[in-house]
């Protein structure tokens, strides 16, 4: 039937690198968020904050209404400058700066101007992504109910 042909040498004890052979890595690249002192400077940071605040309070609540991971990429000339995560899947919800620590359901890559009139009110979510104002990946459908906890937050 089949026949099992090995194209790898076999490893011997000792055929690991010599000395001298191992090359030395440089330097960590920098975080891909920005320090905490700059995240102020952004208009978006207080709405996050604030929609953290919220979710500790109601976040049990919206976990088994949404039961969703939604990645935020904010953007400014096309290069994300900001990342959030609204984790309303798991435990009593949470909201963190960065990228989503499990798979997201969702991710919105959003220009900081949409994203804030969208969450001011001043722009309907549904007509900016049909007019390209922003793109999402993933489950596309569950952007309702991430419209709905704005919604909730925007009343509280």
């Amino acid at each position: 039937m089949w026949k099992r042909i090995d194209h790898q040498p076999k490893i011997k004890a000792g055929d690991g690198p010599q000395a001298g052979q191992l090359k030395e890595l440089g330097p960590a690249r920098g975080p891909a968020m920005p320090h905490s002192l700059e995240l102020s400077t952004f208009q978006s940071f207080p709405v996050f904050e604030d929609i953290s605040h919220h979710i500790k309070e109601v976040g049990a609540q919206l976990v088994k209404k949404v039961n969703a991971i939604f990645q935020l990429d904010i953007t400014k000339d096309g290069k994300t400058i900001l990342q959030w995560t609204i984790d309303l899947k798991n435990g009593s919800g949470d909201t963190y700066p960065g990228s989503a620590r499990l798979p997201p359901d969702t991710i919105f890559t959003i220009p900081e101007p949409v994203f804030m009139e969208m969450v001011l009110g001043k722009t309907n979510p549904q007509k900016a992504f049909l007019a390209g104002k922003f793109k999402v990946s993933g489950k596309v459908l569950l952007g309702q109910k991430l419209e709905r906890v704005f919604k909730d937050w925007a009343k509280f």
